[in-house]
């Protein structure tokens, strides 16, 4: 089940030449931890939450049984259906309740009944009124409470002029916000297929960019640190002024040589690297081929997100049946009946919570599996007219059928390491003001290491996903030849991770301001707006949300295209019988990388970084996955 006890070798990498199921044991376990939620429901009461109870523990529109203590329970309620609160009013906000006596009656009343004869010939009689039933509680039409805060917010909207602009112009501007947002989405769709034609523009400008402004700003400090050092060497100051400006030149002058360094270290990597950004130029070409192929991989965000708003709609209905679960226990200052988890049952709340973080996370890794096995179907077919006729659809039963326990492992190490980063956040949020600075550094300390290692895991388990698509390995066999093949490739993973997405970060500026400026302009045309700030964060923040998604989805290829790119460089070398199966646009760079030596015959990579890591220091790996 661990990486330890993995009776797999080393091997070479096979693609799409064989397929067979992995982490099965993990699967298993994955299969039974979900499962246990109907358990959850069973537990929780089902008909508690959904037909509601009284204050004495029967539940309404059933026959209960007798509790012990409790004189007026175990009555039979099939008549009486709906939960009526003699003060509905009487909220507790804190444990999010009524604090008030439930009756199961019949019918719900249709006036305020002020004296307990009222309530006594109403639950004695049940007379047919019109009653207001929602989910079986009687809702009252005319409750003073919650008239005043409604008067009280209509009140607000009123007296605020401001305000009452602001919703004015967001309703009368709907229909703009709706093809605003259509726009962010269309422009989202094109810049995926655009992208590989200006990066290479984009990337030429970032490099100009930074080469100015590093050479700039040192030359501006050199320049303020001789200016305050002539003006203190003829200043009439006093003898504090001239202190204070002696601390000045010093502080200059250690800044003016930082800078210095800084920048003489960032041309020499710039240097170095910069036939490496011509790949990343490559693969951002490559990807955009990828779309046009595949166009349904534009969609894969859509499918994730209503799949992740099932499943947390289905974890709210479970966490609602838990708050209803328990043992009916009387409460002796109030004389009601209250439910309380006891024993083993109270645990499960947390049981559902690590439910929530894993399942998620197992949904967002059959996302990247599904990418990376439909662009890995795309880059090791040599004739793209033999691909499958949907290479998603495929890559997503292929994904089911034989990779599922792989996810599982995967999103399970995600969430041991997010678990205990939520659980510092949470102690930190609630210690705020009361720890001193020591602590406090500590657990931003914590947090801030937690977040990093689990961005990592984050990278690594997205490449070892791509393994498995490519050679049909256990996770941690796939990880394992995934780091090594990152490792070797240090400096180009450095310029993808790096250039790539700043170039991905310009494009969601694009998107944004381009979204922006149209909003600018059609809404100019209506004279009716006084207020377009609303509106307009709207729309920025819808094209933000879509243009993240879908770049990420571009993100997720390129990275699939580049660990495909350095498996094919690794044990291909374009000679008969061993051919690359990479794009024109990837052949190109490793020709001209060829002319330039930095590829011999037979040397497949070329071996930038001969392998620094051994096999022994996947040993700071293994533990992870022995988890």
């Amino acid at each position: 089940m661990g990486c330890c006890s993995s009776t797999e070798g080393k091997r070479d990498w096979k693609p799409l030449e064989e397929h067979s199921c992995t982490d099965i044991p993990w699967l298993i376990i994955f299969t039974l931890f979900s499962l246990f939620n109907t358990f959850h429901i069973q537990e929780g009461a089902a008909s508690r939450l959904i037909s509601g109870y009284d204050s004495y523990g029967n539940t309404c529109g059933r026959n209960n049984t007798k509790i012990e203590g409790v004189p007026l329970s175990g009555r039979d309620m099939k008549e009486n259906k709906y939960v009526f609160f003699l003060d509905p009013c009487n909220l507790d906000l804190i444990n999010r309740k009524i604090k008030s006596i439930a009756l199961c009656v019949s019918k719900c009343p249709d006036a305020e009944l002020k004296t307990y004869k009222d309530v006594k010939q109403f639950v004695d009689i049940h007379s047919p009124l019109k009653s207001l039933p929602v989910f079986h509680r009687c809702i009252p039409v005319d409750i003073g409470c919650y008239a005043e805060f409604a008067q009280a917010f209509v009140t607000f909207v009123s007296d605020n002029s401001v305000l009452r602009r602001v919703v004015a112009g967001v309703m009368a501007s709907k229909e703009i916000i709706m093809l605003l947002c259509l726009l962010a989405l269309v422009l989202s769709l094109i810049m995926m297929v655009v992208i590989r034609y200006i990066s290479k523009v984009l990337v030429w400008i970032l490099t100009i960019l930074v080469i100015i402004g590093s050479i700039g700003g040192t030359g501006v400090l050199w320049w303020l640190y001789v200016d305050h050092k002539h003006a203190l060497n003829n200043s009439t100051l006093s003898v504090f002024g001239k202190e204070v400006a002696a601390d000045n030149v010093k502080a200059l002058l250690v800044y003016s040589i930082g800078a210095t360094i800084f920048t003489v270290v960032l041309l020499i990597v710039m240097f170095i690297m910069r036939k490496r950004v011509a790949l990343t130029i490559s693969l951002f070409h490559v990807a955009g081929k990828v779309f046009i192929h595949l166009p349904l991989l534009a969609l894969q965000p859509f499918w994730t997100f209503i799949c992740l708003m099932l499943f947390w709609v289905y974890w709210v209905t479970v966490l609602l049946f838990l708050g209803t679960s328990g043992t009916p226990i009387k409460n002796n200052s109030t004389g009601v009946v209250e439910y309380e988890m006891q024993g083993p049952l109270q645990f499960l709340v947390w049981y559902h919570v690590v439910g929530l973080i894993w399942i998620s996370e197992f949904i967002l890794a059959f996302q990247q599996m599904t990418i990376a096995g439909a662009v890995v179907t795309y880059y090791f077919t040599r004739n793209k007219s033999q691909m499958p006729v949907t290479p998603i659809l495929s890559s997503m039963v292929r994904t089911i059928r034989y990779h599922l326990g792989t996810l599982a492992k995967g999103s399970f190490i995600i969430t041991l390491v997010k678990i205990p980063r939520l659980i510092l956040t949470y102690i930190h949020s609630q210690l705020k003001g009361k720890e001193n600075a020591c602590a406090r550094c500590m657990l931003k300390a914590c947090v801030c290491c937690l977040w990093c290692l689990e961005k990592c895991l984050a990278y690594l388990n997205q490449n070892a996903y791509t393994a498995t698509a490519i050679n049909s390995t256990s996770f941690c066999t796939s990880a394992r030849e995934a780091f090594l093949i990152l490792v070797e490739n240090a400096l180009r993973v450095a310029a993808i991770n790096t250039v790539g997405d700043f170039v991905l970060f310009l494009g969601k500026v694009l998107i944004v301001s381009s979204t922006a400026f149209a909003g600018v302009l059609a809404l100019n045309y209506q004279k009716d707006y006084t207020v377009w700030v609303l509106p307009l964060l709207i729309v920025c923040l819808f094209a933000y949300l879509v243009a993240h998604c879908f770049l990420s989805v571009f993100e997720n290829v390129v990275d699939v295209l580049f660990l495909c790119f350095a498996v094919d460089t690794k044990y291909n070398d374009g000679s008969p019988g061993r051919e690359y199966y990479m794009d024109k646009a990837l052949m190109e760079y490793v020709e001209n990388s060829k002319k330039m030596g930095r590829y011999g015959p037979g040397d497949g990579d070329g071996r930038e970084m001969k392998s620094m890591v051994s096999y022994k220091m996947l040993v700071v790996f293994s533990p992870v996955c022995c988890t």
